[in-house]
């Protein structure tokens, strides 16, 4: 059984499907081994299975790991800044309620309009 401490990509239980995709390109066969062994014993999700199952399928047939640090920064962690990028300068323009009317503000039919 498979320790999360030793497993080859860190935090892997928190990470998107998307980013064990691409981070799996940089395992061996033993590891990819390791994390599909570490998932069939634990969460057991389906696109998991199928992607480390994938990878492993292509390890075996002569494809190789490629480079990059599996431990590296993860994009969906971030170091941008939080909150709205939304201000006073970039918000629209208020606008009328539509011709029709609102719930509070009924329209006013067409044949009521005095004529000047």
């Amino acid at each position: 059984m498979a320790d999360r401490s030793t497993l080859p990509l860190p935090d892997y239980d928190q990470l998107p499907i998307g980013s064990v995709e691409s981070r799996v390109r940089t395992l061996t066969v033993g590891e990819v081994e390791q994390l599909l062994a570490y998932e069939r014993e634990h969460a057991d999700r389906l696109p998991a299975v199928q992607v480390l199952t994938s990878r492993l399928e292509q390890l075996r047939a002569g494809a190789e790991p490629t480079s990059g640090d599996p431990a590296g920064l993860r994009p969906e962690v971030g170091t941008g800044r939080a909150g709205s990028p939304v201000t006073p300068a970039t918000s629209p323009e208020p606008f009328s309620p539509p011709p029709h009317g609102t719930p509070d503000q009924p329209a006013k039919p067409k044949g009521n309009r005095t004529q000047g």
